[in-house]
């Protein structure tokens, strides 16, 4: 073996920041860097076009190994996860059968919901022939019955001699009520969490203080908003409960994050990495006796937000980038989402495909192989820091207000949420954030009507919606996509379903690029659309459209040309049928003083503007 090595890229000199950014700058060939490459994130920070090592050389922990605090990289020294799935059936003997047969397929944690006829009571049934030992058990509950249920549960595990093998979770969040409904905070829930506590500490594995984050992801809640929740949520159990009379220890390793995953596939997985750090220094604060009790517990579950009841197939690969993102930054637990989620209750071959999911990565893909696989990327670590600090100072800013409990008695946390989520619905409606299917490219022959049903008439969760005296704003959980698809829901009700005719004329690469435009455009309405190659003259192409029965006539031609065309087809069409220009040409003025008031084009409001049509067209 030659004993000279030589370094990759010894032989070329190295190259400052202030060198590429001069090559990129020329490149530009004038343009400004910060306007043109710099992206401006919803965050609160902005995102440089490239990174370097000297970006990341004074970020703190870089240096740690997984395992070690702040636990940056991870608190354990493997990669593996959680397969969840939630546990379906209208008794325990379903629920009981579902569990055995999802478990046979690869899951290894179940989710349970308690509620309505199942009680505490049919856990026994529920749980018969699974082995506590292995499987992980997850229980979400009403809070006023949580102490039922986790007495039970301990009951079950001691029976089966699991106390030490044991690992779940029992889902005690008596903010639910408060975040979903606006109603009030129950004034014995210290008193009901501490009795919890009592109830589970003979089982180590078992967690009972939930931190219910994905609630904030599924309406509308940017990515460091829900972090800065999530850690201020985790600080106001370690404040009540230590209060309470228990330790830091017993209270910190008792709490459990259950976090959303939107589809910004390296922000979430940064997200993750972040949240382990903070919530390290956090509970450091509270000065617990080992460190051990600073790792944070993260399950994580893909969005709800994001999801489609349209082309709901591109759903699969929302959650595919989700699970990935949770997967790489080393979460304990992943639950999957079923494609069809946000409409129906999932049946076997839908539960089957999300389950595949992260068998695939898993299995296939070796995403459990390596432990913190982002730890060193430049870009990755940069994310993480510039999440983490903009997390700490929305966590700042809710403890400066008195902490997480005061700020949703005064509903103020509530309202930003929505704040962000009607900002995200303004995004979607102006084509800023793309749902593939619903504000982009739809499938023009799709009826969404039997899914709508679907939808209507999925189970709730069975808590009272009654609004009460006291009662503050709630959470907000409409869809992304809820305005679009009532817009195309509106358009199949209606006994008429409006032709939109494109009338496409002079030059040939303009004419194609604006007609498929506009075709994407009315599509998301569910209109008729109705493309055509080309016209030789004005009077053609409107005599053609009026043989289709055309509603909406779309001029599509160049900006030059639409000075000559557009008046003359908006006169030869003579109020037949409503005219539209597909551009924002030069000449938009002087065409809206011959009473041509529709123009379609990339900065218009899609919603908006297909809410208008809807009015004037459906019958």
């Amino acid at each position: 073996m030659a004993e000279k090595r030589e370094t990759l890229f010894d032989m070329f000199s190295p190259v400052t920041s202030d060198e590429w950014k001069a090559k990129i700058t020329v490149d530009l060939k004038g343009a400004d860097f910060d306007k043109k490459l710099v992206w401006r994130t919803n965050e609160g920070f902005n995102v440089q076009p490239y990174y370097r090592r000297e970006d990341i050389e004074n970020l703190a922990a870089i240096d740690t190994l997984p395992g070690e605090f702040p636990y940056l990289r991870g608190t354990r020294d493997n990669n593996d996860w959680l397969i969840r799935q939630r546990v379906r059936g209208r008794n325990a003997e379903e629920m009981n059968e579902h569990a055995r047969h999802i478990l046979d397929r690869g899951v290894e944690s179940l989710g349970l919901v308690l509620r309505g006829e199942i009680s505490a009571a049919d856990l026994k049934t529920i749980l018969k022939g699974i082995d506590l030992k292995k499987v992980e058990i997850n229980i979400e509950c009403c809070p006023g019955k949580a102490v039922e249920v986790a007495d039970e549960l301990v009951k079950i595990i001691k029976e089966a001699g699991a106390e030490k093998e044991f690992r779940g979770a029992i889902d005690y969040n008596p903010f639910r009520r408060l975040l979903k409904h606006g109603l009030p905070f129950p004034k014995d829930a210290v008193k009901e969490g501490k009795a919890l506590y009592e109830t589970v500490k003979e089982i180590k594995g078992l967690r009972c203080f939930a931190v219910d984050s994905y609630m904030f992801n599924n309406s509308g809640a940017y990515i460091t908003q829900e972090l800065g929740y999530a850690l201020a949520w985790g600080a106001e159990w370690l404040t009540l409960m230590t209060e309470a009379g228990l330790t830091t220890d017993e209270v910190a390793e008792r709490i459990k994050f259950n976090m959303g995953i939107s589809s910004n596939y390296f922000m979430e997985l940064a997200k993750f990495r972040a949240g382990r750090m903070l919530w390290a220094e956090i509970v450091k604060a509270y000065k617990p006796a080992d460190d051990n009790a600073c790792k944070m517990m993260v399950h994580a579950v893909t969005s709800m937000f994001n999801m489609t009841l349209f082309d709901s197939h591109v759903n699969l690969l929302r959650t595919m980038t989700e699970t990935m993102s949770a997967a790489l930054a080393g979460v304990d637990s992943i639950e999957t989402l079923a494609f069809d989620e946000c409409y129906t209750t999932p049946d076997e071959f839908s539960e089957r495909i999300a389950r595949n999911q992260q068998v695939l990565l898993r299995e296939e893909s070796h995403l459990d192989k390596v432990v913190d696989p982002a730890g060193g990327s430049y870009y990755i670590e940069t994310l993480t820091a510039s999440i983490a600090q903009q997390a700490w100072k929305v966590f700042n800013e809710i403890e400066d207000k008195g902490g997480f409990e005061a700020m949703l008695k005064s509903g103020e946390l509530q309202a930003k949420v929505n704040e962000s989520g009607v900002k995200r619905h303004v995004d979607v409606a102006r084509r800023k954030e793309i749902l593939l299917g619903t504000n982009q490219y739809p499938n023009f022959n799709e009826n969404g009507l039997e899914k709508a049903k679907e939808e209507a008439a999925k189970c709730g969760c069975g808590c009272s919606t009654d609004v009460e005296d006291g009662a503050v704003v709630s959470l907000n959980t409409d869809r992304a996509a809820s305005q679009f698809e009532q817009i195309r829901l509106d358009t199949e009700r209606s006994a008429h379903r409006p032709k939109v005719f494109m009338l496409t004329i002079g030059n040939l690469a303009m004419r194609l690029a604006r007609a498929q435009f506009s075709a994407n455009f009315f599509g998301c309405a569910g209109y008729e659309i109705i493309d055509n190659i080309g016209f030789n003259t004005v009077k053609e192409g409107i005599d053609a459209a009026m043989a289709q029965g055309a509603d909406v006539v779309v001029l599509c031609s160049s900006d030059d040309e639409y000075a000559q065309y557009a008046p003359e087809a908006y006169k030869e069409l003579a109020g037949r049928a409503m005219f539209v220009v597909a551009g924002a040409p030069a000449c938009m003025e002087e065409l809206k003083a011959e009473g041509i008031e529709n123009f379609i084009h990339v900065r218009v409001n899609v919603l908006d503007t297909l809410t208008e049509f809807n009015a004037k067209l459906l019958k």
